[in-house]
């Protein structure tokens, strides 16, 4: 489970990064067009998940999670 929550948090930071550096959304030959998540959406889930994956780690004792933007 801990290694799921890491993977799933590893692909919303890169989904972060991508979208802070300008990638929100592109076209695919013209015809097709793709178009990445809400960034308050993702800001959102990724809190979700570091507070899970701290509960996780620590046995659901004390924890301190650091959130970055």
């Amino acid at each position: 489970m801990i290694e799921q929550l890491r993977s799933q948090l590893e692909q919303i930071n890169l989904a972060i990064s991508k979208i802070e550096s300008g990638a929100q959304e592109y076209k695919i030959g013209g015809s097709r067009s793709v178009r990445r998540g809400e960034l308050a959406t993702l800001y959102k889930e990724r809190r979700q998940l570091q507070t899970e994956l701290a509960n996780y780690e620590n046995s659901g004792g004390m924890y301190a999670v650091a959130f970055y933007r």
